[in-house]
């Protein structure tokens, strides 16, 4: 229970909430208890009028109708009322942790998200959260009345004779000792269950994202199977959990069979040695009755318990890892506009500068070997190198998704190591090989670094990345739904949406890793069109993909096995011998063999 205890913790700002089903809970349990006096005041009155020991009317009985009436409207309130708390409360709680899970995640450093599945995380999310609230509104809403009324009835009885209270003493302790035995063995089967059922959603999340890919290698077979595979391992671990389970179920219900078997005999004996009356008779019965529904509900409890222990422990899982050092620092609710930051370097001096620069995956080995490079302000430079070879990396560096393991990355100035990462991030304006679009509308996905900006501002930034005329044709413009990841719109025009969003960022440092590689020559060129205008006064950083858009640039700067082989002017490095020469040579050379080994390099010619 610690896991729930944990839960109930971390949402503190729920306390009056909790409090208030506690209340509801107290007064519901003592209407409940009310209730077999009430009966037992009107049994006793009844048989002694019978008997001539003690006459009535029947306006006296009446009263005890009336009694028993008020306490029964009284709980249906009660109940209610804290059941509407309770309902309340435990979306609050869902409402909390989930912000805050998707909170921690946007925090998490990039590492994080290559290792795990889309569709693992939102499982995680659903299940944990799902299992856990449900628990603390089945608890608040049922149990906590539970407990406040088995407490009372073992009281109430041992005042009458102490040996029913005992009994009942004895019952809860030796049930839940019995219930518990099955603890670790039910985990064990849960977790295995989850462990499926997160692999098969997260396997569904991927197959769904690439249906066209799955259709198209007619892998609808092999994919249902493998996910048929995953749940139906569920099944049979669900066999063996559910046998387990309800083998030790039949144990503790024949104890508990046992138990009030002697709980009975007492109190008729007890009736017929004239120590209880009537009316206690069928009060103790009543009480028993009681607590009867506590002890056949604590299976359940137990059962659910187990279960939002089991999704506590997977959220806390996420919730424990450390964020990214360097995360922007968000809070969910606040909207802190960017911190501006003015460029100090002037048009020819070092903006951008990587020093000595070493990085690594987690677990492997370096992919970039002491990167030294001074980039300038208003400067285009290209990054050339065969697949691999760590020129997207190094724009990731460069963006801060990852700390680099030796060395130094400097913007205007500033060591992104130590620096706010928001402020950075808002000089760097990325145009990526996908897209990367947003379900929602194209205005929508322009506008995606500011959503307050103007639909003037939207349009303008639309027609400089040459989108304006196949946008205007949709009949809803640019309110036109996109679908997931805009799959509506054509490889050209989800591009050139993507330059508009860079154009609007407005950023001074423009990152193009392969803008165009996915494109026909027909599209590159549309695209290409807008691009051109958006590196208009921009330090322009480029992994490109044809040698033409390669030779317009200021510098070019060779990669090899993680190093930076050359940095030189186009022309220079055309005569040097060395990469950038190699590939104008295949290129000139035509044929299958300079093709694959220009393909080698990402480029296409």
């Amino acid at each position: 229970m610690k896991s729930i205890l944990r839960i109930i913790r971390a949402t503190r700002e729920l306390w009056p909430l909790y409090t208030g089903i506690v209340v509801c809970a107290v007064l519901t349990s003592v209407s409940s208890l009310l209730a077999p006096f009430i009966i037992s005041g009107a049994t006793d009155t009844v048989v002694n009028h019978l008997n001539g020991s003690e006459p009535t009317t029947g306006m006296a009985i009446a009263w005890f109708a009336v009694a028993y009436l008020v306490a029964q409207l009284f709980n249906v309130i009660t109940s209610n009322i804290g059941g509407y708390i309770g309902d309340v409360m435990s979306q609050k709680m869902r409402t909390i942790l989930s912000v805050r899970y998707f909170e921690k995640l946007l925090t998490l450093p990039l590492s994080y998200f290559d290792t795990e599945l889309t569709g693992t995380i939102i499982s995680r999310l659903n299940r944990s959260i799902t299992e856990v609230t449900n628990f603390v509104k089945a608890m608040s809403n049922t149990f906590i009345s539970l407990i406040i009324t088995t407490v009372s009835v073992i009281v109430i009885s041992s005042i009458y004779y102490w040996p029913l209270g005992l009994l009942l003493i004895i019952i809860f302790p030796v049930y839940l000792w019995l219930t518990s035995k099955t603890s670790a063995k039910w985990q064990v089967w849960e977790g295995k269950k989850n462990q499926n059922i997160d692999i098969a959603s997260g396997r569904f999340n991927e197959v769904i994202g690439q249906i066209r890919v799955v259709k198209s290698f007619g892998a609808e077979r092999r994919e249902l199977d493998l996910f048929r595979t995953h749940f139906g391992n569920t099944v049979g671990l669900t066999r063996e959990q559910s046998r387990f389970w309800h083998s030790m179920d039949v144990a503790r219900l024949a104890f508990l069979s046992l138990i009030f078997f002697g709980l009975y005999l007492l109190i008729f004996l007890q009736t017929l040695a004239g120590n209880f009356s009537i009316g206690d008779m069928v009060l103790l019965i009543q009480l028993l009755a009681m607590a009867v529904a506590p002890i056949n509900s604590l299976s359940w409890i137990v059962d659910s318990a187990q279960r939002a222990i089991t999704g506590s422990k997977d959220y806390f899982d996420v919730m424990e890892r450390d964020s990214d050092a360097r995360a922007l620092a968000i809070t969910a609710g606040t909207d802190v506009p960017t911190r501006p930051h003015t460029i100090q370097a002037e048009t020819g001096q070092e903006l951008v500068r990587f020093n000595e620069v070493t990085f690594g995956y987690n677990g492997e080995e370096d992919v970039l070997h002491k990167i030294d490079l001074s980039i300038k302000r208003g400067e285009r430079i290209a990054f050339v190198g065969e697949s691999g070879g760590g020129k997207s990396t190094l724009m990731a560096l460069l963006e801060g998704l990852y700390d680099a393991r030796n060395g130094s990355i400097t913007v205007d100035g500033m060591d992104i190591a130590g620096s706010d990462l928001e402020t950075v991030r808002s000089l760097i304006g990325m145009v990526f090989q996908d897209a990367s679009l947003f379900s929602g509308t194209i205005a929508e996905n322009i506008a995606y670094a500011n959503p307050a900006t103007s639909r003037e501002q939207i349009i303008a930034a639309a027609k400089k990345a040459n989108a304006h005329e196949f946008i205007s044709k949709f009949s809803d413009g640019y309110d036109s739904l996109i679908g997931e990841r805009g799959l509506k719109l054509s490889g050209g025009q989800k591009q050139r949406v993507a330059v508009a969003r860079a154009i609007l960022k407005d950023a001074p440092i423009l990152i193009l890793d392969e803008a165009t590689s996915a494109l026909d020559i027909k599209a590159e060129r549309a695209v290409q069109k807008g691009l051109e205008e958006l590196m208009v006064g921009r330090t322009s950083l480029i992994i490109a993909h044809r040698l033409s858009t390669i030779a317009t640039v200021d510098t070019i700067v060779t990669l090899k096995d993680g190093r930076i082989e050359e940095i030189g002017a186009p022309a220079e490095l055309a005569v040097s011998g060395g990469i950038y020469a190699e590939l104008l040579g295949l290129q000139n050379q035509g044929g299958k063999a300079s093709k694959k080994k220009l393909q080698s390099f990402d480029i296409v010619g």
